[in-house]
């Protein structure tokens, strides 16, 4: 193993987990040439120039490709040219490849030598082929046709005692059109067991915003970023995971808004912007976009933003509250004096202290909010994974209700997804727990009685397998053991199975964690030319801000073989369903604007879907709050009370939160760099202040354990760098999927059951091998 800066290398043994560490310095911009560079060595590294640049020249563009790493909208004035940014190239570099995983691969590696192998190496063998089948004590997948695979399927459906035995979990790229199929299969079936990826992370969001709003969805636009005076960024790192949300950004702060960021690590993509194709920055430099940068310790937003609401109260007191939107609070709201008197239960000294910030630094804040009512609150999964995460976003809306700041231009609430159409997959019922409208449309479409008892979200799924309730695990796109948390918890329920089936486009973890029968079946991804009689098909997704548009693949697919998803589910209902559908699944898969026609029938906002949806640049759904109305009981925005429920920790505890690297988009690891933060060519490290490394008595670049013990069981994550950063004391970070079985499955958030990735207590050991003790230090 190496440990290397510009000035020093150093060389020493290592365990065989380790990859290399690099050092460089954490980065004070996103983006730049850089990134073109990065996003170039990528996508033709994976395909021919000619293919690469067909695909990239079509992503994010009118009709083209929708990329499938972020559900940022797509601005109206788009460039021609370059619409995707570095993580989007990895993307279509990682699906779009020329590299193929078919039947031969399978026959050189067995299972166990495949489970020997990383998350990174098993994504760059490139791209499923075939049908492929893990029997019953085998070693070998081993292939199969389609016929036989949906056969296997249906008899082990069909031979369930109870149809709630069956888990149909979804990720959140999937389609609106095969989402919407998927569901209406699963009902049909006779179950709403329908988990899927946002029970891991919006689910606080959609929970916390439907509550007080009326709608699980965010209020704002992207023109709204246009007219905003501040912005303000929560536990979100759009650098990395949202990049194109630097460009809306970057226009804000020209158009005069002033940006607030909250994050415990100081991250780059907040700091500045340097836009390759903007000749200002290349000439003069990147935009600098956080003006104030409020580096909070681990999971205290909710003292920070009750810190801020009474500095507020407190300055507008001074000038007869005309600096809080009364007429707004008396019209729109309920509960408003019941807020406030909660307010008096804390001081703002007691708030401060948990946050681990100075009054001066609020301060400057809140004078921005006390001087403005144009203001957008956008968050991601640093607010979302925590038990308190539901409390923490309705304080969110607490604080935009008392300055008027939903329903109004440059205002409002802005959860930023993560995967493309998390947000459309729940528009189409991907949810364990549906409405009794939605149900009550599916048995008047489709002439049948829809299943009314909720299903299981993620978790409950999880132990649904376990305690073996369910038996029969279908996914659809995704890496649920991965992406799920206590990975040997969620490895022993998948293995509980009697069957596990993936719907996917590359080999991954899940594949090799499986039930007593495996099954892969492959499907066309995004960037894929999808022919149904001869007629070239398009699908359609949701942005994180409600619009529906199209996304149409351009590429030849690696393979005659594959199905698209759309094809997939409608021959699992044919075989599962036999004759007790009324529903024509030919039809539905041979000619997508039939589906289209059934969703139109089924789900408000949809009207006119086939003709809506091809003009330029999609439409939008409806949104009570951005107009200023508000789906509850009431037709008002609620004031909540939140309580504080502080973390206490042992002097020898620290609280770990898990997140990605630049190399990174969910659980698909693109390289093993974060060059952002400094760290090249290694994934298991745990960044630590510095302090807190002198106080356990290690060293920098010291091998340890990280432990976790809730509920009385011991998780461990072995052999893990210790890596000084600028993270506050008792905070730490780690990545994920590495450090997630130290998540606990009965750690998480209140109301959204969302697994508490982002508040991890666990101690640090040192590995006791001599020759991992102590290493030396590197200089900078």
């Amino acid at each position: 193993m190496k440990i290397m800066n510009q000035e020093k290398e150093i060389q020493f043994q290592s365990p065989r987990q380790f990859t290399g560490l690099k050092l460089g310095n954490p980065a004070t911009e996103a983006a730049g040439f850089k990134a073109v560079i990065n996003s170039f060595k990528h996508v033709f590294g994976a395909m021919p120039v000619t293919r690469g640049f067909k695909a990239l020249l079509k992503l994010n563009q009118q009709h083209g490709i929708d990329c499938p790493s972020c559900a940022w909208p797509d601005p109206e004035n788009r460039s021609k040219v370059a619409e995707f940014c570095e993580n989007g190239a990895k993307a279509i570099a990682e699906e779009a490849t020329t590299r193929k995983t078919g039947p031969v691969f399978f026959q050189r590696y067995s299972v166990a030598e495949l489970s020997e192998k990383s998350d990174y190496w098993l994504g760059q063998q490139g791209r499923l082929t075939h049908p492929m089948i893990l029997r019953n004590g085998g070693t070998h997948y081993e292939k199969i046709s389609w016929d036989e695979a949906f056969q296997h399927i249906s008899m082990e459906l069909k031979g369930l005692t109870d149809p709630n035995e069956a888990i149909f979990y979804t990720s959140g790229r999937t389609s609106n059109e095969a989402a919407f199929l998927y569901q209406l299969f699963v009902r049909q079936f006779g179950t709403n067991n329908l988990p899927d990826c946002s029970n891991m992370c919006h689910e606080s969001s959609g929970s916390a915003l439907t509550e007080t709003l009326g709608l699980g969805k965010g209020s704002v636009t992207l023109e709204d970023f246009n007219k905003a005076e501040v912005i303000m960024i929560l536990g979100q790192n759009p650098g990395t995971n949202h990049p194109r949300m630097l460009t809306a950004l970057e226009h804000a702060k020209r158009n005069g808004a002033r940006i607030i960021s909250v994050n415990p690590l100081i991250e780059a993509g907040l700091l500045a912007f340097k836009n390759p194709q903007d000749f200002k920055d290349v000439a003069l430099g990147a935009t600098s976009l956080t003006d104030i940068y409020l580096q909070i310790k681990i999971n205290q937003d909710l003292p920070l933003l009750k810190c801020l609401i009474k500095i507020v109260l407190e300055e507008s007191s001074k000038n007869n509250y005309k600096c809080i939107d009364n007429e707004f609070i008396n019209n729109k709201t309920e509960g408003y004096s019941e807020f406030i008197e909660s307010l008096n239960e804390y001081s703002i000294n007691e708030l401060l202290d948990q946050t681990g910030l100075k009054y001066e630094q609020l301060a400057e804040a809140a004078e921005l909010l006390v001087k403005h009512d144009r203001i957008i609150v956008c968050w991601a999964m640093g607010l979302t994974q925590h038990k308190n995460s539901v409390a923490t976003i309705k304080e969110v809306v607490n604080l935009l209700l008392l300055k008027g700041s939903i329903g109004k231009e440059g205002a409002g609430t802005c959860p930023v997804r993560g995967h493309s159409n998390v947000q459309g997959d729940r528009t189409m019922g991907i949810y364990e727990k549906p409405n009794e409208d939605f149900l009550k449309n599916l048995d008047k479409t489709f002439d049948f009685k829809a299943p009314r008892a909720h299903g299981y979200d993620t978790v409950n799924a999880i132990k649904a397998m376990y305690s073996q309730k369910a038996k029969v695990f279908i996914g659809m796109g995704g890496n649920f053991l991965s992406a799920s948390p206590d990975t040997e918890f969620t490895a022993k329920a998948l293995r509980n199975c009697d069957l596990t089936v993936h719907i996917s486009t590359k080999l991954n973890r899940s594949h090799l964690v499986h039930g007593k029968m495996a099954i892969i079946l492959p499907t066309l991804g995004r960037t894929d030319l999808d022919l149904q009689k001869n007629n070239a098909q398009f699908i359609t997704v949701e942005d994180s801000m409600g619009v529906v548009h199209i996304s149409k693949g351009v590429l030849t697919p690696p393979s005659e073989t594959l199905l698209s998803e759309p094809g997939i589910i409608c021959e699992l209902a044919k075989a599962t369903l036999s004759g007790k559908s009324k529903v024509d699944w030919d039809n539905l898969a041979s000619d997508y604007d039939e589906i289209r026609n059934m969703i139109e029938k089924v789900i408000p906002g949809f009207e006119h879907y086939n003709e809506k949806v091809r003009q330029e640049n999609g439409f939008f759904l409806p949104n009570l709050p951005r107009e200023g109305k508000f789906g509850t009981k009431s037709g008002k925005a609620l004031f909540s009370i939140n309580k504080l429920s502080p973390i206490s920790l042992a002097k020898d505890e620290f609280l770990m939160m898990t997140v990605r690297s630049h190399d990174q988009f969910n659980t698909t690891i693109y390289g093993l760099d974060d060059r952002y933060r400094g760290f090249y060519n290694e994934r298991r490290i745990i960044m630590m202040n510095n302090e807190d490394i002198r106080s356990l008595g290690l060293q920098p670049y010291q091998i340890v354990d990280l432990q976790n013990d809730f509920g009385g069981v011991k998780r461990t994550a072995e052999y893990f760098i210790v890596v000084p950063y600028n993270i506050p004391r008792q905070c730490a970070a780690t990545y994920f999927p590495e450090a997630n079985v130290l998540v606990p499955i009965d750690s998480v958030a209140l109301t959204s059951n969302t697994p508490t990735s982002k508040s991890v207590i666990i101690t640090i050991k040192p590995v006791l091998e001599a020759e991992n003790i102590v290493f030396a230090s590197v200089s900078h």
